[in-house]
C-alpha cells in the first residue's frame, strides 16, 4: 500500500485538524448526507494540485478555509492538506522512504506546495506525481455525479483521460518541454542567422582593412628602423650640447660668485665710512630740526595773517560807528546778522593752511575786509551804541598785543633757523672732504662691476647654448611623442634598443654624431615626414586596434557557426526526441486501448451478463486557423485556411451493445445503465496502468442489490492493484472495506471522524 495517510486542517468542514490512516487495500468513508464526505475526496483533489475551483464546490480560494460555526472555534485564516505515500518502492523520483506532499491555501486566495515541508513549485508537484501516475483529478478521483462524465465527454477529453490512466503524462511532459526548448532553439537559430548577416558586411571591411595594414607592414617596419637611429643620434647630440653647455656655465658661475664677494667687502668699506656716516646722521639732524622750525614759523605767519585781518575789520567798525556818533545815527544788528559774518569770517580764515604763502595770506585778509565792508554798508546811516564802540576798542588793543608776541616769537624761530643753516652747510663740507678719500674704494667697485657684466655675458651666451639644447630636446620629446602615436611602444622606448646602427652599419656613437652635419639629420627628417605620410595614408595608424577588432569579429563570427551548428544539431536532436515521444505514445497508447477494450468487455459482461463493449479511435476535423497576411508574400491568400501541416487529432468513441436490448448508442441507455456502463470503462482503465489509488465517491448510488454485489466483486479485484478509497452509502460496498471511517457533523457545522475495524464494519454494513 501507497498511501499512508491523510491529514486535513481547516479544510471546509474540518475544522479541527483530522488525520485518516489507509491501512487496508479498501478503506471506506461513510455517514449522513452532509456531514462532509464528499470534503475528503475534494481535499485529495486539493493537495494534488487541482486548479479548478469549480470541482471542488468553491468559488475563491477563502471557500476552501474554515469560516466559522456556531460553536466555539472561530474561522480559520488558512487551511492545509498533507498526503503521506510510503516511498520504499521509490515509486516518487525521490531518495525519501516517505514523501509528504502539503497543500495551503490563505484567505488571500494564494496558495504554498511543499514536498517533505520543502517549499516547491506546482509544476514540481505535477511532475512529481506523474511519475507515479497520479492527477489532481481524472480516472482516479471519481466525484459523486461524475461517474458518467467518460460517457458525456467529447473524443479528444476521453483521449487525455486514457493517456492520463496509462501514464503518458510524463511522456507528454517531455514532449511539451521538448517543444519548448525546440521553440526556443528555433529562435536562437534564428537570433544567431541575423547577427552573422548583420557583422558580415563589417568583416568584409575589417577584412579588407587588414590586407592592407598587412601590405603597409614592411612600410613601417622600415620607417621604425630609420625613426629609431634619428632619435638615438638626436638623443646624443642633446646630450653632448647638455653637457658641454653646463660645463660652460659653472666657469662664469664661479666668477659671478667671486665678483659678488668683492664687491660686498668693497661696498662695505665705502658705506661703513665712520666719518661719513657720522657726518650724514648730523646732517639728517639738523635738516629734521630745520624743517620743525620753518612749520613753527610759517604757523605763527598765518596766526599774524588771522590777527591782522581781524584788526583791521575792527579798526574799519570802530570808524565807521564814530562817524555814525557824531552824526546822531543809531543802528541797530541784531545778533543773527553777527552770527553770520562771524561764520564767512571763520570760513575765510580756515583757507589758511600751515604753509599758506603771503599771497594765499593777502587774498583772505581782504575777502574779510569785504565781509565786513558790506555788513557795514548794509547798515549805514545808524548810529552805534557808545557802549558797543568802547568794546570794539578795548578788544582791537587786544588783539594788537597778540600780534606782538607772536612777532616777537618769529623773531627768536628766525635766529635760530639761521644758525641751524650755518651748522647745515658746515657738515656739508666737511661731508664733501671725507668722500674724497674714498674715491680709490669706488674706483675698484666701478672696476669689479665691469668684470661682473663680462662675467654675465660669458654666462648668457652659455646659457643660450644649453637653451638650444632644450629646445633641440624639446622636439626631440615632440617626435618621439609623435612617433609613439603612430607607430606604438617601439619609438616611445627606443632607448631600451641598444644596438641602433647607422647607414654602414656601425653602432652609433656621439662622436659619429658630432662628425657629421646637422643639415643631414634634417634631412633624414624629411625623409621620415614622408614615410609617415604614406604610412598614414596606408592606414597604418590604429593597426593594432583595426587587428584586434577584425580577430574579435572573425572570433564572434566562428563562435555564432560554431553555435548554429550546436543549435541545428540540437533542433534535430530535439525533433527527433519529440517524433520518437510521439511514436511512444501513439504505440503505448494503442496498446494500452487493446488492453483497455479486454478488461471494458469483462467488466461489461460481468456487469450486464453479456453484451459487447469496445472504444475505438476515431479521426477528428482538421482545425482551421488564422494566418497573418503581413507574413505572406502574396496577397490573395485567405485569412483562415486549414492546417494542412497538423495531423489530424486522434479521438476516443465508445461502441457498446446490451444483451437482449436493441441499444447500441450511450444517449438511449438508462441512467444505471450508464452508470454501469462508465464504472467499468473506468474499472477497465484503471486495471491497465493501476495508480496507487482509487477514490470512488458514491459511484454506486444508482445500483440496484444485485448490481451492487457485481460492484462489490468488481472492487475487491481493483483492489489487488490499487489501494481504494470508497466514500459511499451502500451497504454491500461498506461490507468490502478492511477499514471504516464515519464523519458525522454536530450543530457547529464541525465535520468529525470515527474509525471501525474491519469486523465492526461488517456487523455495521449487516
Amino acid at each position: 500500500m501507497y498511501l499512508k495517510r491523510l491529514e486535513i486542517s481547516g479544510f471546509k468542514s474540518f475544522a479541527k485538524r483530522s488525520v485518516l490512516d489507509f491501512t487496508s487495500p479498501i478503506s471506506g468513508i461513510v455517514g449522513p448526507n452532509g456531514s462532509g464526505k464528499s470534503n475528503v475526496a475534494e481535499s485529495f483533489r486539493f493537495v494534488l494540485g487541482e486548479q479548478s475551483l469549480k470541482s471542488m464546490r468553491g468559488k475563491k480560494g477563502e471557500d476552501l478555509i474554515w469560516n466559522g460555526g456556531s460553536g466555539t472555534i472561530s474561522r480559520s485564516n488558512r487551511a492545509s492538506v498533507k498526503i503521506i505515500f510510503d516511498n520504499t518502492k521509490k515509486i516518487f523520483n525521490l531518495d525519501f522512504d516517505e514523501v509528504a506532499i502539503e497543500r495551503v491555501v490563505y484567505r488571500d486566495s494564494l496558495s504554498e506546495y511543499l514536498i517533505n515541508n520543502s517549499p516547491v513549485r506546482l509544476k514540481d508537484i505535477s511532475e512529481l506525481l506523474a511519475h507515479a501516475h497520479i492527477g489532481s483529478s481524472g480516472h482516479h478521483i471519481i466525484s459523486q455525479g461524475e461517474a458518467d462524465h467518460i460517457l458525456i465527454a467529447s473524443s479528444r477529453e476521453r483521449r487525455e483521460m486514457i493517456e492520463d490512466a496509462l501514464g503518458l503524462r510524463i511522456y507528454q511532459y517531455k514532449k511539451r518541454e521538448s517543444e519548448r526548448k525546440l521553440e526556443k532553439t528555433e529562435e536562437n537559430i534564428k537570433s544567431a542567422e541575423s547577427l552573422r548577416r548583420e557583422i558580415a558586411p563589417h568583416l568584409r571591411f575589417l577584412s579588407k582593412q587588414v590586407e592592407k595594414i598587412e601590405k603597409a607592414k614592411v612600410m613601417r617596419d622600415e620607417l621604425v628602423e630609420i625613426y629609431k637611429q634619428y632619435l638615438r643620434r638626436e638623443q646624443l647630440f642633446v646630450n653632448h650640447l647638455k653637457k658641454e653647455s653646463e660645463d660652460q656655465i659653472r666657469g662664469p658661475e664661479n666668477r659671478l660668485k667671486q665678483i659678488e664677494l668683492e664687491l660686498c667687502e668693497t661696498r662695505k668699506i665705502v658705506e661703513n665710512n665712520p666719518e661719513i656716516a657720522f657726518k650724514q646722521q648730523e646732517v639728517l639732524k639738523v635738516e629734521n630740526e630745520l624743517r620743525g622750525v620753518r612749520n613753527q614759523k610759517d604757523n605763527l605767519f598765518h596766526q599774524i595773517g588771522r590777527l591782522e585781518g581781524e584788526i583791521s575789520a575792527l579798526e574799519k567798525v570802530v570808524a565807521k560807528n564814530k562817524i555814525l556818533v557824531i552824526s546822531d545815527e543809531e543802528i541797530r544788528v541784531s545778533l543773527n546778522e553777527v552770527k553770520i559774518v562771524r561764520e564767512e569770517v571763520e570760513k575765510e580764515l580756515g583757507l589758511l593752511g600751515d604753509s599758506a604763502d603771503s599771497n594765499v595770506i593777502k587774498n583772505v585778509l581782504f575777502n574779510i575786509k569785504n565781509i565786513f565792508q558790506n555788513f557795514f554798508n548794509k547798515f549805514s546811516g545808524g548810529k552805534q551804541d557808545v557802549d558797543n564802540q568802547a568794546g570794539f576798542s578795548n578788544e582791537m588793543n587786544k588783539l594788537k598785543q597778540d600780534k606782538d608776541v607772536l612777532e616777537s616769537e618769529i623773531k627768536q624761530i628766525s635766529d635760530t633757523e639761521n644758525q641751524l643753516y650755518s651748522r647745515y652747510d658746515e657738515l656739508r663740507q666737511k661731508m664733501e672732504e671725507a668722500k674724497d678719500k674714498n674715491r680709490e674704494a669706488e674706483r675698484d667697485i666701478f672696476r669689479l662691476m665691469s668684470e661682473q657684466k663680462d662675467a654675465y655675458n660669458d654666462l648668457n651666451s652659455a646659457r643660450d647654448r644649453l637653451n638650444e639644447a632644450k629646445n633641440v630636446e624639446e622636439n626631440l620629446k615632440r617626435e618621439i611623442e609623435e612617433g609613439g602615436m603612430l607607430l606604438g611602444r617601439s619609438i616611445l622606448y627606443f632607448n631600451e634598443d641598444e644596438n641602433i646602427k647607422d647607414e654602414q652599419g656601425n653602432l652609433l656613437t656621439v662622436e659619429i654624431v658630432l662628425s657629421e652635419n646637422r643639415s643631414d639629420q634634417s634631412d633624414r627628417l624629411k625623409t621620415i615626414n614622408k614615410l609617415k605620410v604614406r604610412v598614414e595614408d596606408a592606414g597604418i595608424s590604429g593597426g593594432e586596434e583595426v587587428l584586434k577588432e577584425y580577430n574579435e569579429t572573425k572570433e564572434r563570427d566562428e563562435f555564432l557557426d560554431k553555435e548554429l551548428i550546436d543549435l541545428k544539431t540540437t533542433s534535430a536532436s530535439l525533433i527527433g526526441l519529440i517524433k520518437d515521444l510521439d511514436q511512444k505514445i501513439e504505440n503505448e497508447f494503442r496498446g494500452g486501448i487493446e488492453k483497455i477494450n479486454k478488461q471494458f468487455q469483462e467488466f461489461f459482461a460481468m456487469m450486464f451478463d453479456g453484451g459487447k463493449a469496445l472504444i475505438k479511435l476515431v479521426e477528428q476535423e482538421k482545425r482551421r486557423r488564422k494566418i497573418n497576411l503581413a507574413d505572406l508574400e502574396g496577397d490573395d491568400v485567405p485569412e483562415e485556411v486549414l492546417d494542412e501541416d497538423e495531423k489530424p487529432e486522434i479521438g476516443i468513441d465508445i461502441d457498446i451493445r446490451l444483451p437482449r436490448k436493441n441499444i447500441r448508442g450511450l444517449e438511449m441507455l438508462s441512467g444505471g445503465e450508464r452508470a454501469l456502463t462508465s464504472i467499468a470503462l473506468l474499472f477497465a482503465i484503471s486495471q491497465v496502468n493501476p495508480p496507487p489509488f482509487i477514490i470512488l465517491d458514491e459511484t454506486d448510488a444508482a445500483l440496484d442489490e444485485s448490481n451492487s454485489r457485481r460492484y462489490g466483486d468488481m472492487i475487491e479485484n481493483l483492489a489487488k492493484l490499487s489501494q481504494l478509497i470508497l466514500i459511499t452509502h451502500n451497504r454491500e460496498t461498506m461490507a468490502r472495506a478492511g477499514v471504516l471511517y464515519g464523519i458525522t457533523m454536530g450543530s457547529d457545522g464541525i465535520s468529525a471522524l470515527l474509525s471501525v475495524g474491519f469486523e465492526e464494519a461488517v456487523a455495521v454494513a449487516k
